[in-house]
């Protein structure tokens, strides 16, 4: 992944965007294909980490990290470790992170409309 300078032209713009139109800043956050893909499995209930990688066997281990990371900090996803030998983590859809469902089943829907064209 190349990491955008913030004197960049490119990062100006996309901060504008950002700022200005609502759906960027929405696709911002949900989109590429293994955070919106972490969230349809997630919507289905809580998940370990583990469980979470056999569900996308072919993301790395870090990028399921850091996908997560970013799910957490944008408030989508919430982590819970418990205080277990050994220890335990969960993640699972906040309030909002629920709120996508409708989101997803429409783009569940427009997917499936759009594939079936070709």
């Amino acid at each position: 992944m190349t990491k955008i300078k913030e004197s960049s032209t490119h990062a100006a713009n996309k901060k504008a965007l950002t700022e200005e139109c609502l759906e960027v800043y929405a696709s911002n956050i949900i989109g590429g294909q293994w955070s919106l893909a972490i969230c349809c499995y997630l919507i289905k209930g809580k998940h370990r980490f583990g469980e979470l990688k056999k569900c996308l066997p072919n993301i790395t281990e870090r990028m399921l990290t850091l996908q997560l990371r970013k799910l957490e900090e944008s408030k989508i996803v919430k982590r819970t470790v418990y205080a277990e030998v050994p220890p335990r983590v969960e993640y699972e859809l906040t309030k909002i992170g629920y709120e996508l469902l409708p989101i997803i089943k429409e783009l569940e829907k427009w997917g499936k409309k759009h594939k079936n064209l070709g």
